[in-house]
């Protein structure tokens, strides 16, 4: 113990009495540094990816069928969805999981693609004239009419600003730009015969101009739509992060959607008022100016060339008050609506937020800032699992979010649906449809056949007693046709109208679910018991963790480790390199002092330890400043947070900064590298001092 403490006080009396010492020094607590905050930040951004995932829609673990082809990936895979085997019924499984102590709760899930289409302005103002001459029909009122004369003034309005594209088209090309049938269509529409017959048969009027004109405006979008089929309820208890931004949650037991806040702002806000609100989330977060900035400036040009979104939803009266308010906020006398929005939408850096707001307070009262109203009804058609389409109305009661994530593209991505729709349109039937069917069944006398059975029923010995029949012409009863179709319909309002109880979710079929746990930290352990309960229970279950159920999503953070485990390793490569020469030549300096203790009595271990030691001492004092400026540093960037300069990193930032924490093992394992290194390095000089002799050293220089 007295040669140890002699050599530390050596080393600590050679600590700066050489240069190389002094690199050395620097070397290690640059490493240290690096390591330490490295560490820190890599740990943080696990963290917070992990908050992200497991509180929006993974939970702790997911369990999905063992039979399926592919493994699950909640946030899709490249080329469409994941092809999952359904698991059949939902209430065996979750009655399975929940015995486990340390589940809390067990929430139904199913994901699908689709696309849909927003509609154009001319779709969307016909609809609405269709829905008031429906109302008309039923028994009219003068405020029906008022509102239908307005809309019709609208739709001519807009037919008459669909002929200028069409003759500017044709202008500036070198052949005719336009269908010549199209033209007809519009003519018809422009002509006062049109309009003057237009109340003798509203619907078939309606009907050319949804068929002929309406496809001609192209300011519609077809729109990827992904969502998840859920126990809404449950869903929004579970996941606290979820929070309701517009409308109301779609009411317990019943059918509905709730749409990502994110989601439709991006697709189905008026495009205008979305780059405003881009350009003005640029200049207020991240400090962008228009002046220097192209995508702002371009941003604003589209705005400005593209103010037909905005012409084709005024009708004559909304044009005129928004020509007034134009007219006052520029202090113009122009009275063309177009070129007053050219004006307004010339916008810098100097009159940008009072323009922005001037949008929002004059223009878009007059306006529908949004093509999906809350509280409308969206028609979704998707594949089914055998491949057919099958569509569904859904009421849109309001939009949400995952508090944190609020631009973050991924978690934003996804929309949320009543488990019994996600089912009927994957291709199951409700209990509804099934008694329906069997009724259908037993009214026509239609014999189920098996598919193995189905060759020798159709070719079979009885084939002709028990498939086939004779068949007489008629006359086709279109009064019992359209009582059938009103009775569809019915039963369809019927449908959307019902409660469902929490059985009629449970007892169906589903695609995977999040199991959350009472304890995570159990989580691995949670993970092979609840595979074994289901392995006893006969149930074809496959449990992952989150970060497997969120495929390369969850594979990131793995992928950061790695990244920086080799930049560290890379740059101790280096380092170890650079001080094994630097110790080398520290060595050969002392050649002579060495020498000397050795001829006074030193032992070779002697001398081995004192090299190793000054070593270690150099590695503790510059390894202990740099874990001391690198927990400075983690501490400066926790309190002030490393912003996201993309809205991409708000999901693995788990919100618009990262906030590092400093924990004892990022500092422990900086230190335990750098010592490691440093040692390994100085090793060999160590054994080469070793070998000096006594005569040696008392040579001269001469």
């Amino acid at each position: 113990m007295g040669q140890l403490s002699l050599l530390v006080q050596v080393a600590l009396r050679n600590l700066f009495t050489s240069w190389i010492n002094v690199i050395i020094g620097a070397i290690i607590l640059f490493g240290t540094l690096l390591v330490v905050v490295g560490g820190a930040v890599v740990d943080s951004l696990d963290e917070s990816m992990s908050r992200s995932i497991i509180g929006s829609v993974a939970g702790h673990l997911q369990v999905y069928s063992e039979k399926s082809k592919d493994s699950l990936a909640l946030f899709g895979k490249m080329g469409g969805e994941a092809d999952l085997s359904v698991l059949e019924k939902f209430s065996d499984i979750k009655k399975v999981l929940e015995q486990h102590p340390n589940v809390k709760t067990v929430v139904p899930m199913g994901t699908n693609n689709t696309l849909m289409t927003s509609g154009n302005t001319v779709d969307l103002t016909l609809a609405r004239l269709r829905d008031l001459y429906k109302q008309a029909a039923q028994g009219e009122t003068p405020d029906l009419r008022a509102q239908i004369d307005s809309l019709q003034a609208h739709v001519r309005q807009m037919l008459a600003l669909l002929e200028e594209d069409m003759k500017r088209r044709n202008a500036i090309a070198a052949e005719d730009a336009v269908d010549p049938a199209d033209l007809r269509a519009l003519e018809r529409a422009r002509s006062p015969e049109f309009w003057n017959d237009f109340e003798k048969d509203p619907f078939a009027s309606l009907e050319f101009l949804e068929n002929r004109i309406a496809p001609q405006v192209t300011d519609g979008d077809m729109i990827g739509l992904r969502y998840l089929g859920t126990d809404l309820v449950n869903f929004q208890k579970t996941f606290d992060r979820m929070r309701i931004v517009d409308g109301t949650a779609v009411p317990e037991g019943q059918r509905g959607m709730l749409l990502s806040k994110f989601f439709y702002e991006e697709f189905f806000k008026l495009k205008t008022a979305r780059r405003l609100d881009l350009i003005k989330e640029a200049r207020d977060v991240n400090h962008r100016k228009i002046a220097e900035d192209p995508e702002l400036q371009r941003r604003l040009k589209e705005n400005q060339t593209q103010t037909r979104e905005i012409l084709f939803q005024l009708d004559p009266l909304k044009t005129q008050q928004a020509v007034a308010r134009l007219q006052k906020v520029l202090g113009s006398n122009e009275t063309e609506l177009e070129k007053l929005l050219v004006a307004f939408f010339t916008m810098d850096d100097a009159n940008f937020d009072t323009r922005y707001q001037q949008f929002y307070a004059e223009l878009v009262p007059l306006l529908d800032l949004y093509r999906i109203r809350l509280g409308d009804e969206i028609s979704i058609t998707a594949f089914t699992r055998t491949g057919y389409a099958k569509s569904a109305n859904v009421k849109v009661y309001g939009t949400y979010e995952f508090s944190g994530m609020e631009k973050s593209q991924l978690a934003g991505a996804l929309n949320l649906m009543d488990l019994i729709t996600f089912r009927e349109l994957y291709g199951y039937f409700s209990a509804d449809q099934k008694d329906e069917l069997e009724k259908l069944q037993a009214a026509s006398g239609v014999a189920e056949v098996k598919r193995e059975d189905a060759e020798a029923a159709l070719f079979g010995e009885d084939s002709s007693a028990s498939l086939v029949s004779e068949t007489t012409s008629g006359i086709i009863d279109e009064d019992a046709q359209l009582e059938g179709s009103a009775q569809a319909r019915h039963q369809q309002e019927e449908q959307a109208l019902r409660k469902y109880t929490q059985q009629d979710i449970d007892d169906g079929v589903v695609l995977h679910a999040a199991v959350m746990l009472k304890n995570p930290d159990l989580l691995e352990q949670t993970l092979v018991e609840l595979q074994d309960s289901a392995k006893k229970a006969g149930l074809p279950l496959k449990v992952v963790s989150w970060n497997q159920a969120s495929d390369l999503i969850g594979q990131i953070v793995l992928i950061a480790k790695l990244v920086l485990y080799a930049a560290v390793f890379i740059i101790f490569v280096v380092a170890v390199v650079i001080i094994n020469n630097s110790v080398m030549m520290a060595t050969m300096q002392r050649v002579r002092e060495i020498g000397t203790l050795r001829a006074i009595g030193a032992q070779r271990g002697f001398v081995l330890g004192m090299i190793l030691v000054e070593t270690t001492v150099l590695g503790l004092v510059f390894g202990a400043v740099g874990a001391l400026l690198g927990s400075l540093a983690v501490k400066g960037l926790g309190a002030t947070g490393i912003p996201a300069f993309h809205e991409s990193l708000y999901f693995f930032f788990s919100g618009p900064r990262l906030f590092p924490n400093l924990h004892a093992s990022n500092i422990v394992t900086a230190l335990v590298i750098v010592l490691g290194v440093s040692a390994f390095s100085t090793f060999y000089p160590a054994f080469l001092a070793t070998r000096v002799s006594p005569l040696q050293a008392m040579q001269t220089d001469e």
